[in-house]
């Protein structure tokens, strides 16, 4: 018997790759799409489109489409029709949570639930509900989040018969876009689909145009966007302006709402030092002498950068380390400032800061010296 499950297909990009890993994983699939009144309502025309080309493609894959428009009338969000206008900016931000239907995916989920069970009656089969909730959806909408799914199917599991036939499955809880996005990739690999054929049949944005054009420019866009950039992806979707444009524009709504983020989290030295390229003098930060055995993360990501057996006393004022994590992949840029030519290290997940690298290390080591700012990092003591 082929494992069976059913899922919310949205026509967007989380769901989509979900969808394309159950198939990919030899999954028979039931697909569930709601129309709830939602202002981006011709993201069901794109999940018609790819079910379509799935179906060309020997996919045995069932969709249905679930009208909720009069009940989801009677609730408040920027998303549906006669709301406020969709927000825009990062994905993050607090002006986001106008884009919250109140309770939407508790009754996505049960009717899926309901379905999952009457599929497991029909067909005798244990039914996995597959959704593309992740992390990137934990921050503003609380119907995403790990706990919520955990008292929901607890909830399920009590209020039916049969429930241990039914369970949720969520593969992106702890991604991101980027991380779901790669795994679309492997998976359209892997079925042999056109994967820029698949995506650009879905849309992610909340406030397209009257032509179904993205914006660029709502958080969901914004999130998008810079998934595609991370992996070195041109997304095949229409904006109403040209990639480069809403790359551009991603980039520095990301960059803003960084820089914001750092400015409240870091000192005033952590800041000047780590975000804008400072140098703390010599001899007068915190970890320059220290000598106790632990590691050393990134003072703005906690991305792990070096470890107490690499650090050597070079006198020269600042932390030095003979050798970075293998994990840290610190990038090397040549930087031209003060009429020298030298070269800056940065963290290579959030580009911070660190200090310099120079070539007078230890030999037996490879001969680097990694001069780094106290100000750029923290230091978690580990027990002997």
């Amino acid at each position: 018997m082929s494992k069976r499950a059913v899922m919310a297909l949205s026509g967007g990009m989380d769901s989509t790759s979900v969808l394309v890993r159950l198939l990919a994983d030899g999954y028979k699939v039931s697909c569930v799409s709601y129309l709830y009144g939602q202002k981006h309502s011709i993201e069901l025309e794109r999940a018609k489109k790819n079910i379509a080309y799935l179906q060309s493609k020997g996919h045995d894959v069932v969709h249905e489409i679930v009208d909720l428009t009069s009940a989801m009338n009677l609730f408040e969000s920027a998303l549906l029709e006669g709301g406020s206008d969709v927000p825009e900016g990062h994905y993050e931000e607090e002006q986001m949570k106008a884009t919250v239907v109140p309770n939407r995916n508790a009754i996505f989920a049960s009717i899926l639930y309901g379905y999952a069970l009457s599929v497991s009656m029909r067909e005798g089969a244990n039914v996995s509900i597959a959704l593309g909730v992740h992390s990137g959806d934990h921050e503003i909408y609380p119907d995403c989040r790990p706990e919520f799914y955990t008292a929901l199917e607890h909830a399920f599991m009590i209020g039916n018969w049969d429930s241990e036939k039914v369970s949720f499955m969520l593969p992106y809880l702890e991604g991101d876009k980027t991380s779901i996005l790669k795994d679309a990739l492997n998976a359209c690999d892997s079925l042999g689909l056109n994967f820029d054929r698949i995506f650009e049949n879905t849309i992610t944005s909340y406030n397209p145009d009257g032509d179904g054009r993205s914006s660029g420019r709502s958080g969901s866009d914004v999130e998008r966007i810079l998934a595609f950039h991370a992996l070195d992806l041109v997304d095949p979707i229409e904006y109403v302006e040209p990639w480069t444009v809403v790359l551009e524009a991603a980039l520095a709504t990301e960059r803003a709402h960084k820089d914001a983020y750092y400015k409240e989290k870091l000192s005033e030295l952590q800041y000047h030092v780590s975000r804008l390229s400072g140098t703390e003098q010599a001899f007068t930060g915190m970890y320059w002498d220290e000598k106790r055995k632990g590691r050393y993360t990134c003072v703005c990501c906690e991305h792990l950068l070096f470890s107490s057996e690499m650090k050597f006393d070079s006198g020269c004022g600042w932390p030095s380390f003979h050798s970075e994590d293998r994990r840290a992949a610190i990038d090397h840029v040549e930087d031209r400032t003060y009429g020298m030519v030298r070269t800056e290290v940065r963290c290579s997940k959030c580009d911070a800061h660190l200090g310099h690298v120079f070539d007078d290390g230890p030999r037996e080591h490879g001969g680097q010296r990694y001069c780094i700012n106290s100000a750029s990092i923290n230091f978690e003591e580990m027990e002997e």
